[in-house]
């Protein structure tokens, strides 16, 4: 996996990645540290940026493609955690605990990556307002994760497909203001996400196309009545 210096302009890479709400709130000082720290990494489809279990590296910021962050069960079958689109940052756990890291994280399709060495990183947290943002970061991993858990435990299979597409609308770990109306992920996918079966996520996803909440399409689903899909994810068991 050879890594290149980035050939873009450091303007044009701000503009780029600070529609990203996360990034775009930093100081202009500490955007402008973080990518002239970086490198860039491109990676084919498949192609793997981490292991679970690899030791720290860098701070990652994915500049196009999509990246999948993922885990194996003892049964072989895959879980995944989230979809990456570009604009998002990852990878601050382990460089924030040192502990190896948790899940796969492989390109879906062809992906430019800025790795930020742990040494910038690490250099960046020694300013107050850069290691607050990355607080706020993990706050909202949290926020996430615990998410997912009250759903598991207290909604019904449709309001998590629901919730899940909204999530997805707002590009999921992105969590833009604005909702798009086409969700750029496969239904399987979407079903490993989850974790339940294909055939139980196909059943759901029908039932919601006859309602005309969305239109399924062939790799992506169309979310047509976005307050209809917003009233079911709030429904409870």
């Amino acid at each position: 996996m050879p890594i290149v210096p980035a050939t873009a302009s450091a303007s044009s890479l701000v503009d780029r990645m600070s529609a990203n709400p996360w990034f775009g709130a930093l100081p202009l000082a500490d955007r402008q540290a973080l990518l002239d720290s970086a490198e860039l990494l491109r990676l084919r489809p498949g192609e793997m940026l981490f292991r679970q279990g690899d030791a720290p590296g860098g701070f990652y910021g994915l500049l196009g493609g999509l990246l999948k962050i993922s885990s194996l069960r003892e049964d072989g079958r895959e879980a995944i955690l989230v979809v990456l689109e570009a604009g998002n940052w990852i990878g601050e756990i382990s460089l924030m605990d040192g502990e190896p890291r948790t899940h796969d994280a492989t390109a879906l399709s062809a992906a430019e990556v800025l790795v930020v060495p742990q040494a910038a990183f690490a250099a960046l947290m020694e300013g107050a307002p850069f290691a607050r943002a990355v607080a706020g970061l993990l706050a909202a991993r949290v926020r996430s994760l615990y998410g997912m858990v009250e759903d598991a435990a207290l909604r019904s299979t449709r309001a998590r497909v629901a919730r899940r597409l909204l999530l997805l609308a707002r590009g999921d770990a992105t969590m833009a203001l604005k909702a798009r109306p086409v969700v750029p992920v496969s239904q399987e996918a979407l079903a490993m996400m989850l974790g339940i079966s294909r055939q139980t996520l196909s059943k759901e996803l029908k039932a919601l196309a006859a309602q005309g909440v969305l239109a399924l399409r062939y790799g992506r689903m169309e979310i047509l009545a976005m307050d209809r899909l917003e009233v079911l994810g709030r429904r409870v068991e």
